[in-house]
Parts: structure tokens; sequence; C-alpha cells
């Protein structure tokens, strides 16, 4: 129950040598090579609720038969054509073509299914035991025999008049209980199952998966992140859902080779140093992920954050770049790591190394780790560089799946999602020097630019005569390394071939307590608490879908990858997909998402209450004045929202910054610093169950429609302000127009879920087949909205990042993890053609009109 420890099958860990010296042809694919294990199908125990069929039926009629008589098998056998007159479709997977009102009578046929089974069983000891036949001419014999056959009669009768009596009451009587549903003899109400789901989640469960997770390296790729792959594989045949199966894609990765990093000033000889790179503790090297590889020697060149207008400030002073190494710091105007070494490349730098100050994230901010929560001195933050906001997934197969079987690959050369220019991390330890090094070199920096760093004298840009720096970084370029998403499915009972999908990526750069760890050890437990749920007999409305992502640090490759590979699915029968990445950071709740969840979230965080302040997360949240945020770019919501048009959240709690991307990102500092008590890991899971049961049981599919409304009118708004901030010559009223209309439809739309609301609750919840049918086409329409805001038509997209369909959210181009919204208006206003945003502002009106059009037809 809620104390259950994961079970699992050690397996050995090699060092990060062995993994990723270890080629891809030598791994060898998990279980026993049964059919069943390929195909995902899990073999549930006796005791466990298995979706009934018309043949688990039939063989409890014909089991009811046999004990009449050994030789009547002709009864079952017209029993067996009175249900084949039904016409019942029982099977595990549903046809989108098949009137939605089979989901009706293949729900109410299963309740049929499991009553008669229930029956079954009473009335064995009421049949008599009949003796096989003999041929006799003996008249006591033959009377006996024809009280055998009478019994066998009434036998015959009783059960056809049982059939008829519960066909009518099932469906001529064309009502069902949505209040409490039965399964396996045992009636649920949602509020049972939303108490048991909240007070199952146990923190010491939670705790105990992070601390073994933790204890080992997993980059994407490696052993390590294979190892977890099995082990979620484990935990999810343990939950005994209905599927299990992996998903392999072979994408492009580089690891850093033996001796292949250096960094060091090799002139004038007076300044010769070299950095030591790596952490005291270091157990994976420090690198960028997609780094390119090279081996350059230029002037070095303070640069600030690496925006595009620092590099312009140095421009403006006649500092040049042209064959410098840069030198920037994270964080601060240019949030992107990728596009910092991006700017510098475009200023014309050889190179460009990138440190964590601890005016961002160390000792300015309070106690560094291991006394407090900030990076220690030789803390680096490690990363990927590729371009997301420009291209997602595997760099090489932008816009297509990379299978096993695809052949289509572009060249690391051609790829628009890598940049040209070799960068390195690096620690304050070993850019102090650095900075030292500058002094009298170029001219002072802006008082803006004077980072943490202690000990430097005066804070200087450098220029082409400062001192030179060698910057090494050669990697091993991997063009097809295997990757493995895992998921796991339970069955929906109406809506079965319409899923929730439950996202988590559990590769990191070291140990990754924060990111991911703490999400995943969270996900780790919903599975288990949703596996309990199972057991007792419970099955949710629509198919819930949990997968485990892997290759999320390169570039989003693996979620990003099956929604490339599965996308005209995703679009027809994705609902929701309710992503976390990083779990726990700290204590405040954070949320973005399409604005469909607003009113689900806000019900939810009313009844959890935070551990410390006394008061539900909703108070603490509407206290603060936040709101859920829109979806920009960097965790694995990115595909779901911006490519397959599944409405997406994202959440967990942030706080203040931690040793991220860091070999001190560990269970020892989650357990000292960022949750020492596991309760907010606690409420997480809390949260993700609720939300999830929300979106998968409701009946209604639970989504606001009118806070879409609302959010678009302001967002237009907020267009209408950065048009005059531009001086742009263009007309907005076609996009307040399309935002009037669409307000207004979906007040219509909305109300009537006020009529089914008061139509089948005003009646206890029974809800009739009419209604239902109605019903699950409003479904439909809520939850193809987001889907229908996708620019599907030719040349649409985000001009030049054409990955991007939906219109209203995407990347910011040079701020990538940030949301752009209107992204193809804003890019096209900032190149300053009025003449392409006008054509751009009047298609995304057009398409905000035709979807909201068909919110009513």
């Amino acid at each position: 129950m809620g104390d259950d420890k994961f079970e699992y099958q050690e397996l050995p860990i090699p060092s990060y040598e062995e993994a990723t010296g270890q080629p891809s042809s030598s791994r060898e694919h998990l279980g026993d090579g049964s059919d069943a294990e390929r195909q995902g199908l899990l073999a549930r125990e006796a005791s466990h609720y298995q979706p009934p069929t018309v043949e688990s039926v039939r063989g409890s009629l014909d089991d009811l038969a046999s004990s009449a008589s050994g030789s009547s098998r002709g009864s079952a056998d017209e029993l067996r054509r009175e249900l084949d007159q039904m016409d019942v479709d029982d099977s595990a997977t549903s046809s989108s073509r098949r009137p939605r009102l089979r989901h009706q009578f293949s729900k109410r046929f299963s309740t049929l299914t499991r009553t008669l089974s229930a029956i079954h069983r009473p009335l064995q000891r009421y049949l008599p035991s009949l003796p096989s036949f003999r041929f006799s001419f003996n008249l006591q014999d033959a009377r006996s025999r024809m009280r055998d056959q009478g019994c066998l009669m009434l036998l015959r009768l009783f059960a056809l008049m049982l059939v008829v009596t519960l066909v009518y009451v099932f469906f001529i009587g064309d009502v069902f209980n949505l209040n409490n549903r039965m399964i396996m003899g045992q009636t649920y109400s949602s509020s049972s199952v939303e108490n048991f789901i909240q007070g199952n989640i146990n923190d010491t469960n939670i705790a105990e998966t992070l601390r073994h997770i933790t204890s080992f390296p997993h980059i994407a790729g490696t052993e390590g992140s294979f190892y977890l792959a099995e082990w979620v594989e484990q935990a999810m045949h343990r939950a005994g859902f209905d599927q299990v199966e992996r998903e392999e894609f072979q994408v492009y990765l580089n690891y850093p080779r033996a001796d292949g990093r250096k960094l060091a000033i090799i002139d004038p000889p007076a300044s010769v140093w070299e950095a030591t790179l790596e952490e005291n503790d270091s157990q994976t090297p420090v690198f960028h992920g997609h780094s390119k590889s090279g081996n350059v020697t230029g002037p070095l060149v303070y640069a600030n954050f690496g925006s595009r207008e620092d590099f312009k400030l140095l421009a403006d002073r006649g500092i040049s770049l042209d064959g410098a190494i840069a030198l920037v710091r994270y964080y601060g105007t240019e949030p992107d790591r990728a596009l910092k070494i991006k700017a510098a490349e475009l200023a014309g730098a050889a190179g460009c190394i990138i440190y964590s100050d601890p005016a961002q994230d160390g000792f300015v901010k309070g106690p560094a780790y291991p006394k407090g929560r900030y990076m220690p001195a030789d803390g680096v933050q490690r990363g990927g560089v590729s371009l997301m906001s420009e291209v997602v997934g595997d760099v090489l197969s932008p816009g297509w799946a990379s299978t096993p079987d695809e052949k289509h690959r572009l060249s690391p050369e051609d790829s628009p999602g890598l940049t040209k220019i070799p960068s390195l991390p690096i620690a304050w330890r070993d850019a102090q020097r650095l900075l030292q090094a500058l002094e009298g070199h170029g001219s002072k920096v802006p008082k803006e630019w004077i980072g943490g760093v202690p000990k430097i004298q005066g804070w200087w840009t450098g220029d082409q005569n400062s001192p030179t720096v060698h910057l090494m970084n050669l990697q091993d370029e991997v063009e097809r390394m295997p990757i493995y998403n895992v998921h796991g499915t339970i069955l929906g009972l109406e809506e079965r071939d319409k899923k929730i999908i439950v996202g988590n990526h559990r590769d990191s750069w070291c140990l990754g307590s924060v990111d991911p760890g703490s999400g995943t050890a969270v996900f780790l437990e919903v599975i288990r608490a949703f596996g309990e749920l199972l057991n007792y007999g419970w099955r949710p409305l629509r198919t819930i879908e949990f997968v485990s992502w892997d290759g999320e640090e390169y570039n989003l490759i693996g979620s990003t990858e099956h929604v490339e590979k599965d996308v005209e699915s995703l679009r027809s029968n994705a609902y929701a997909y309710l992503n976390v990445d990083v779990g726990v950071a700290g204590s405040e709740f954070r949320a973005a998402g399409s604005p469909v969840f607003e009113r689900s979230m806000l019900q939810i965080l009313g009844r959890l209450s935070d551990p410390t302040a006394n008061k539900t997360l909703k108070d603490i949240w509407l206290e603060k004045g936040n709101k859920l945020d829109p979806l920009g770019a960097g965790s694995d919501y990115v595909a779901f929202q911006d490519i397959a048009g599944t409405s997406s959240i994202d959440f967990g709690f942030e706080g203040e910054p931690y040793p991220y991307h860091s070999c001190y990102e560990s269970f020892d500092w989650m357990e000292k610093f960022g949750d020492p008590g596991f309760q907010y890991h606690k409420l997480l899971a809390q949260f993700w169950s609720l939300l999830l049961l929300d979106v998968s049981e409701n009946p209604m599919l639970p989504f606001d429609i009118q806070a879409y409304a609302r959010a678009i009118t302001g967002w237009v708004k907020d267009l209408e302000g950065f048009v005059k901030s531009k001086k742009a010559t263009v007309n907005l009223d076609v996009m307040f127009n399309a935002a009037a209309e669409l307000e207004a439809n979906a007040v219509k739309f909305e109300a009537w879920n006020q009529v089914w609301h008061d139509t089948v609750w005003g009646s206890g919840g029974y809800e009739s087949n009419v209604m239902a049918i109605q019903r699950v086409n409003h479904n439909l329409r809520m939850a193809s909205f987001d889907t229908h805001l996708l620019d599907l038509g030719e040349g649409g997209g985000i001009p030049n990042r054409t990955q991007f369909r939906h219109v209203i959210f995407g990347p910011e181009l040079w701020s990538g993890y940030d949301a752009s919204i209107f992204p193809a208006i804003r890019d096209t206003i900032n190149t300053g053609d009025w003449s392409l945003a006008q054509h751009w502002i009047n298609r995304v009106a057009d398409i905000i009109h035709t979807a909201s059009n068909d919110l009513l037809h």
C-alpha cells in the first residue's frame, strides 16, 4: 500500500567511460523475448481487474451451462448466438470511424459482463450435479432424465429473462449513472477516488526513490539513462498497467573525448595558466551538449551576459570580437546559453566560455553548498547548447522522426540547430583568473556588467591586445545514438482512443536531484498510486499514458521525436499533456500552460495546503497575484503544444538558485536545502494526481474555453503595445475582431456545459444516450481547440522556424526559454517588413476566427 517500496532488479552501473565507450550495437533489448513483452502487453494477476470482453461473457455462460449438464453444449451455443446478435464491439482499440454511441454501449455491456460473472458462482450451489448421459430404457432413468431436462429448460429460461432484463435496464432504459460507477462489484464516486489518491501519496517513497536515482549519473545515451529506463519499466509493470513498451530513436549526441578539453592562457608568458575545468568531486565531465568540436586560440574579451545588446555595446566602443574568445556569464539579459554562443558567433568570435557568477547563483546570494543552497566556487553549470528556439528534437531530423529505419538525415554542418563555434562551461573559480588577466585591456565595463567574482581589481572588457587564450573542445560525435522513451498505458472505459499524456524526462547532466530527479521521483510515486487504484478495480473514463522521456537535456529529443512519429494520431486523440521537469527546487508553486487548465488548476490548489504557511496553495497563489504563464520552450511540452496542438501544462515548485546542472545537485543537497521533509514533493504528487484525475475522469472535460478567450484578448492588447513600440504601420483590427468573436462564441459554447450539468446532475447523475453522445462531441470540440490553432496550411508555421505551428505560443527567437505570444507576427514585425507583418496578422486572425467557429459547429 502506501508504504510499499519499489522492488527492482539490481543492475550493474558502469562508469561514464565504460558507458560512453560501449557501441550502441552491443545494447541488448530487455525482456525474455516473448511476443507479449515485445508488444508491451502486461499479463495481469487473476485478482486484478481486466477489461471485460465478449469472450469473457461467453466463458462465464459456458461454465453456467456446463454446471447444469455435461452434454448441454447446445444451451451455451444458443446464448452465444444471442450475444452475437447484440453486435458488441469490445476490442482494446477503437476506430474513430465507429459511432461514439459505441462507447456508451461498451461501458454498459462491461457492467452486464461483470454482473453475469458475479451471478455465476452463487448459482452453482443450487444447480444439480448431473450425471453423464447413459443410454437406457429404464423407466426410472427416463423420468430422471426428464427432470434433468426440465431443470435445464428452467435454467435457460432464467438466463434468457436475466439477459432481457439487464439489456432493458442498461440500453432500452437509456440511462447511465455518472455519479457512481460500479466496478468489480464496488461503487466508486469521483470524490472517493480523489480522496484515495490524495491520501495515498507517500513522501518516504518519494525520498527513497530520489536517493536511488541520484546515486549515479544518467546522461542521455549512456547506460545510466538506459538502466533508469529499465527501472521505470519495472515500476509500470508492478503498477499493473495494461501496456508497457519502450520506444527507440537513433539521434545525434556528442560526448567529450578523453583529454579533449583544455582552457589556458598561453600568452604573454608571464600570464601562462591552465583552468582546472572539472569540479572537485566531479562524476561526469564538464561540457556543453551539442557543442561544436574545435581547437581555437584568440584574445580574450568579456561580454557580460552575452546578449546581442552586450556585443553591440562592445562594437560601439570599437572593440572587435573577430577571432576572439568571448567570456560571458550565465543568466541575465540572455537566459539561453545556446543564444549566448550564437550571439558571440555572429559578433565574429572564434569560441565562447560561459561561467557561473556568484552574483547570480553563488555566495553573493547566500551560503554556498555544502553550507547552503547556492553554487560553490568550483561548481559548473553544464547544459545543452543546441538552438531550441529554432529547432527542437534531433538536430539532424528537424520535422521528422529519427526512427531506427529512417535514412533521411542532415549532416551536422547543415543543421540549423547547431552553433558553429566551440564552447565550454567553467566555474567562477576558473573565471576569476581570466577576469584578472583582462585588467588594463580594452575599457572599463559599465556598472551593470560587474559581477560577483571576488579579488578583481577592475572589470575590463579586453580587446584584440588581451592575453591569448587557447580553447580546446574535441567531441566524439555519434550521429545515431539510441535513446529510449518508456510508455505505460491505462486503458479508459468510455473514450478509450482519447488519451491524457503524463510526462517527465529522466536524463540529467550528472546526478540531477532537482532537474529532473525531483520530477522523476514524483512521477514514479504517481505511477505507484494509480497502480493501487487499479488493484481496487478502478479505471479512468479516458486512457492515461505515462511517459518517461530520454534525451530532453539535448534539445528535448525524446518527446519531440515521439510527437513527430505520431503527430496525426496525437492531433486527433491526445486531449491533454501534463508535464513536470524540475519538480521541486523550493516552496513556491509555479505553472505555465494553455489557459484551458486555469479553472481546474485553481480548484485543485484550493484543496492543498502549504505545510509551513497554514494556507492553501490557492490562497498563496492569489495573494501573490500569480497567474498561469504562457508556454515558451525548455521542456517536453514544446512538441505537444506547438507541433501537435495538444493542450499542455508544465508545473512544479521553484525557489532561489541552486547548483543547477552541476554534480552538487545531489540527494544530500535536496535533503538539506531543497525540500528537507519532502513535503513539497508530496504536494506536487498530489496536485499532479488530482489534475490527472480531473482531466481523465471528469465526464465533462474540465477545460475553460472562456479563460482562453479572455487571455487572447489580453494578448492582442499587449501586441498593440508592441506594435507601437516598433512604430510598425500595421492594422490590428482583424485581431481585435477575432478575439471579440471568440469571447462571444466561448460564452455560447460553455452555456451547454450548464445545460448538461443541470440535466444530468439534476437527475441524480443519470445520463441518457442522447446526452452522452452530445457530451462526447462537446468534449472533442473542447480538446480540439488548441489543435485548431495550428497553422497547417502551405507556408505555415513561424517564418524560418516552421517546426512550430501554433499561432498563439512559441519560443522567443532571442530568448529561447521565454514565451513569444503570436510569434509569427512578432518575428515579422522585428524584421521591419510591414507588408509581411500585415500578411501574418491577417493569417493568424483568420485561424483564430476558424477555431472560434469550430466550437459551435
